[in-house]
């Protein structure tokens, strides 16, 4: 049975190793993720024009009217949404990340500061993580686009800010976006990362909210080794293992499995019963793993270490 198992896990790993999962806005764009450490990140920047609950988000052109704004509101490079929207996405005002209604998909959010930093630390540090987020060679990044080689999959691309003066620039030069941060010694100020075609590390600079950065999105983990996130009663012991691993679904209804290792491949997925279900990892290299399980309305997300 057992042998039957494995020859399970490894049709599954050389069927879907390219598989990516993806997660979808309101409006129907479809992102594709990649697992770094133990975060799950878009690859893509937002493209949403709606709130989760539906509010249309406003494109504002007019600089004077985007100047004064104090609601949240998006625009696109030079006001040019066919030229740069499917590559690049709009730019958006911090006020669209703080308000209530809320701008990424469900279950994902605008990263932290602390979040970048737990990136850029899995990553190698902040002064060559960068170089392992830019999409490689110079078909969007101006030449020589030190240190990149997007060995992370998070493909940072260029798409350049609205400015203070409400101009637009450093399209090429600069891949600039919002955290959900708020800066201390200024509060009316929000923390903002970029990345440089000069640079291969990670810049963080407190920036105001009227300027127009790029959004990326960060999926809601689950954290610990019992019950798991957004409330559900599902759990999964023993953490670490290094043989199997349990997962009790305490009688809610059947769900659906996915274990994607460390670098983002999907190495196992199954079906489960709403009980209690050993899988077997025998067979998985040690390291950190995370584990999807998706209902007919509900999904969480957990990391367990394989010893």
């Amino acid at each position: 049975m057992k042998s039957i198992h494995f020859l399970f896990v490894c049709l599954v790993f050389f069927t879907a190793k390219n598989h990516a999962q993806t997660v979808t806005d309101y409006d129907g764009n479809v992102y594709n993720t990649v697992v770094i450490g133990s975060q799950l990140w878009m690859k893509e920047n937002l493209k949403v024009t709606h709130y989760r609950n539906g509010t249309r988000i406003p494109n504002v052109t007019d600089s004077m009217a985007w100047a004064h704004l104090t609601t949240g509101a998006r625009c696109y490079y030079n006001n040019d949404s066919a030229a740069y929207d499917s590559i690049y996405g709009p730019l958006y005002n911090c006020y669209a990340i703080q308000d209530p209604n809320t701008i990424c998909p469900s279950e994902w959010h605008v990263c932290t500061d602390a979040e970048l930093t737990t990136l850029e630390t899995f990553l190698g540090g902040t002064d060559i993580a960068g170089g392992k987020m830019k999409e490689s060679g110079t078909s969007h990044w101006v030449s020589p686009n030190t240190g990149a080689s997007n060995s992370s999959g998070f493909s940072g691309l260029p798409g350049g800010m609205r400015g203070p003066e409400n101009t637009f620039r450093a399209l090429g030069e600069n891949f600039m976006w919002w955290t959900s941060s708020v800066f201390t010694v200024d509060t009316s100020w929000v923390w903002s990362a970029y990345l440089w075609y000069l640079y291969a590390g990670v810049d963080h600079n407190p920036a105001p909210k009227s300027l127009g950065l790029s959004i990326r999105c960060v999926k809601d983990m689950g954290t610990g080794t019992g019950e798991m996130s957004n409330g559900e009663p599902i759990k999964l012991y023993p953490n670490p293992s290094n043989g199997s691993i349990t997962i009790d679904g305490a009688g809610r209804q059947s769900f659906k499995l996915a274990v994607y290792s460390f670098s983002g491949e999907l190495v196992l997925q199954r079906d489960v019963n709403s009980f209690s279900n050993e899988i077997d990892i025998t067979d998985l290299p040690p390291g950190i793993y995370l584990v999807q399980i998706v209902g007919t309305s509900w999904s969480v997300q957990q990391k367990f270490i394989k010893e």
